[in-house]
């Protein structure tokens, strides 16, 4: 072989090394990402869950005041 293949091998081979130790860089920031994204995901999820509850709260208390009311108009109507 000559000296100019040897030479020609070895870009080769640097470039090879310089794409793979780049995409290995990109690989984590990935990997980064997604673990961002999977927690902001559970946040989510989590903030979801707690609206989903309070808002059964809601409900169940907008139900009771609405008896309440109903029950005091019936007073109201047996009065007069």
């Amino acid at each position: 072989m000559s000296f100019e293949v040897l030479e020609k091998l070895e870009a080769k081979i640097q470039t090879a090394v310089d794409t793979i130790t780049l995409l290995q860089m990109e690989v984590e920031e990935l990997k980064e990402e997604k673990q961002k994204l999977a927690n902001e995901a559970n946040e989510l999820r989590t903030s979801r869950e707690e609206l989903v509850a309070q808002n059964q709260q809601m409900q169940q208390e907008h139900t009771a005041w609405q008896e309440r009311i109903r029950s005091l108009l019936g007073k109201m109507e047996d009065v007069e």
